[in-house]
């Protein structure tokens, strides 16, 4: 959305009508014709990252007074409570972690571009994540402007300047122009441009991929910077630069203002993970990650994570104490872990989870567990008026454990109640009970993720995994063992599939049970296996070790799809990008 400012009364220059939507009205001249007019435009965008970080924070405010509310006494100074704007900053520890690319779910650097970027410019600053932000994007890619900044900031390429002007434009980004206002700037203090001019060649460069036009400023470029001594290669290569910001290259101020969030949701990812991936999950759908990857993410930080069910789990995921049973206590040893991860809180997954369970009833089950416990299936059932399909949802997803012990126990209850048999009610440990096997490793991590989109138990591709092995495929974590150069057979399911602007490559993520493989794909190879590529939910890959700035990639020569291996276990890979 936005809004238009005008000196005077707005409806005395342009139509103005209702809009659809209540409180609201349209102007019904385009933007051009506003612009024409002199009239001020402002937009107003949305972002999930936003909604995301809120939500952390309320969660981390929510936990921490309700912990101290059950203290005797209650402290009596709790400390403020947690803002965007008391997030501390410049924590060292935060950018320790985004120079190691441990980024998932972090805002803008989370995708495989961004990760591959991250060991090599090493974030150090907030600055240098305001770079960070601007540079890997197609119009820094495009205008080569990426691989000299990475040389000047590791101290192999020597940072000089034509002149002091062009360096007091240039200083702070190492005689590279990765921001639009410093291309503009660079045409006045180097060509000659008027203010009025360069806010002109401002807008020609936003428009010139779909209008053309910048032809009169090429000239103009070089006579002007000829003209006041500077050799042509540099005011071709300004000119260069020029183009590629017509393939989106960010205002500073933009990139500041992002990098706002990439730090608060690192900050959060790092000291509170717990809380952070609630919030993610809660916010989906966003970012590059299903709520699989990030759950994994979490508990390989060592966040405890709690299975939906019906007498803890409120609709969106939440916090309670370590400890509270039925969850799995992430993978990093207490006694390794942070400091910031002793008192980290336990995920519990929420109800939102449940595929056809609608949120109304799950909030008539929140506020029904108000006055006590659920005791069985069947109390659920009375209590929070559920129908059929709620309640066969709830069963599939598991999140009647409690109640019922298993998927087909709890199956057999929700049938009994639909039926209204006699055997409802009944204690479940009785003789009367019926006896049913409960599910097979495989068979629950099938259901969990047909119901749920994510299973708490094994990998599903720990289930094949001699399959795997049959046919030559290595794992992700022997692969690791392996020298740089080597050519390896491995395979994964297909996480994300990415194409940054330059179009040269495509970056691949594939995931089995030891964790991730990041591939990179030539365009000519993309093309020839393009079907392989992008129908594969099991990629398997022959590709050479590369490793550079504690980064691996797999540079792969060949791409094979090898989807009938999952059968049944199709299921887990519908959701993937």
């Amino acid at each position: 959305g936005g809004f238009v400012i005008a000196a005077g009364r707005l409806d005395e220059l342009v139509p103005i009508e209702n809009a659809a939507m209540p409180g609201r009205t349209v102007i019904q001249w385009e933007k051009d014709d506003l612009e024409a007019l002199g009239l001020l435009k402002v937009d107003v965008l949305a972002l999930g990252m936003l909604s995301a970080i809120r939500r952390a924070i309320d969660l981390v405010n929510g936990f921490r007074d309700r912990v101290n509310a059950s203290l005797e006494p209650p402290p009596a100074n709790p400390g403020p409570a947690l803002t965007l704007a008391k997030i501390p900053p410049e924590d060292p520890v935060v950018y320790e972690m985004i120079q190691r690319a441990d980024t998932i779910g972090v805002f803008q650097i989370e995708s495989r571009a961004q990760m591959s970027m991250l060991p090599r410019l090493r974030p150090e600053s907030f600055y240098d994540l305001v770079i960070e932000v601007a540079i890997v994007r197609p119009g820094p890619i495009q205008g080569d402007m990426v691989h000299p900044y990475l040389r000047r900031r590791q101290g192999a390429e020597v940072v000089d300047y034509p002149s002091e002007e062009v360096r007091s434009v240039l200083e702070r980004t190492l005689g590279v122009p990765i921001f639009q206002e410093q291309v503009i700037k660079l045409a006045m203090v180097a060509a000659g441009f008027t203010p009025g001019e360069a806010d002109q060649l401002r807008r020609a460069m936003a428009a010139w991929k779909r209008r053309g036009g910048l032809e009169p400023y090429q000239q103009r470029l070089m006579a002007g910077m000829q003209a006041r001594g500077y050799r042509r290669e540099f005011a071709e290569r300004v000119y260069r630069q020029i183009l590629g910001f017509g393939d989106y290259g960010f205002p500073e101020s933009h990139a500041a203002s992002f990098a706002l969030l990439v730090y608060a949701s690192a900050w959060l990812k790092c000291h509170q993970p717990a809380a952070f991936c609630a919030a993610l999950i809660n916010s989906q759908p966003m970012g590059f990650y299903a709520p699989a990857q990030l759950v994994r993410d979490a508990r390989a930080h060592g966040v405890e994570i709690l299975p939906v069910d019906v007498n803890h789990s409120d609709w969106d995921c939440t916090l309670e104490g370590r400890g509270s049973g039925g969850g799995d206590r992430g993978t990093v040893p207490p006694e390794t872990r942070p400091p910031a991860l002793q008192n980290t809180p336990a995920l519990r997954l929420g109800l939102r989870l449940v595929r056809g369970l609608s949120e109304t009833a799950s909030h008539r089950i929140a506020a029904a567990r108000q006055v006590g416990a659920f005791t069985d299936v069947q109390d659920l059932s009375r209590r929070a008026r559920l129908n059929r399909g709620d309640l066969k949802a709830l069963a599939a997803a598991d999140a009647l454990r409690g109640l019922a012990g298993h998927r087909h126990r709890a199956a057999w209850e929700v049938a009994g109640v639909e039926d209204a048999s006699p055997l409802v009610g009944l204690d479940r440990f009785s003789e009367h009970s019926p006896r049913l096997r409960a599910p097979s490793a495989g068979q629950a991590v099938l259901a969990d993720y047909a119901q749920l989109g994510l299973s708490l138990r094994q990998h599903p591709l720990a289930l094949i995994r001699e399959q795997l092995r049959e046919r030559g495929f290595l794992s992700s974590a022997a692969v690791a063992d392996r020298a740089p150069g080597e050519i390896v057979r491995a395979a994964g399911l297909v996480l994300i599939r990415q194409r940054p602007g330059n179009g040269r490559a495509i970056f691949v993520t594939l995931e089995d049970e030891h964790g991730g493989l990041n591939l990179l794909i030539w365009a000519d190879l993309a093309e020839r296996r393009r079907r392989v590529l992008l129908g594969a939910r099991l990629l398997g890959v022959v590709a050479e070790i590369q490793r550079a700035h504690g980064v691996q990639h797999l540079l792969c020569r060949h791409l094979e799809d090898h989807s009938d291996l999952l059968g049944g276990l199709a299921v887990v890979s519908r959701d993937f990008h």
